[in-house]
């Protein structure tokens, strides 16, 4: 599991939820389907610690807040799952990874704020 995945498995809840919520004789589709009507900002915010990070803009912040280490190499490999190349950690760089991760959350079903994305 990529960076990204388990950023938007900490929004959306895992595959392993999913699947404890469908019928057992159900058989689990191969890709899942974008999860639609999930405000991103309210289910942030109800994580503990959201209101002691500055995770609507800071791409340290929001991984920090979903217990992903937020470390240059961590987000060096993020920035290329969401399509960023020569990523270097600078200020602009951080900034323009959490708008494309914002809008990958966004492009996989979840309402977020047109400010957060790019």
């Amino acid at each position: 599991m990529g960076i990204f995945s388990s950023i938007k498995g900490a929004i959306f809840g895992s595959d392993e939820d999913e699947k404890t919520e469908a019928a057992p004789a159900a058989e689990a589709p191969k890709e899942r389907a974008a999860i639609s009507g999930v405000d991103v900002e309210q289910r942030i915010g109800s994580i503990p610690g959201s209101d002691k990070l500055n995770w609507r803009t800071s791409i340290v912040d929001l991984m920090k807040l979903v217990q992903i280490d937020p470390s240059y190499a961590n987000r060096k490999e993020l920035a290329g799952e969401v399509g960023i190349a020569g990523y270097e950690g600078t200020a602009e760089q951080n900034i323009a990874l959490h708008k494309a991760v914002m809008q990958k959350i966004a492009d996989a079903g979840g309402i977020v704020p047109d400010d957060l994305k790019n």
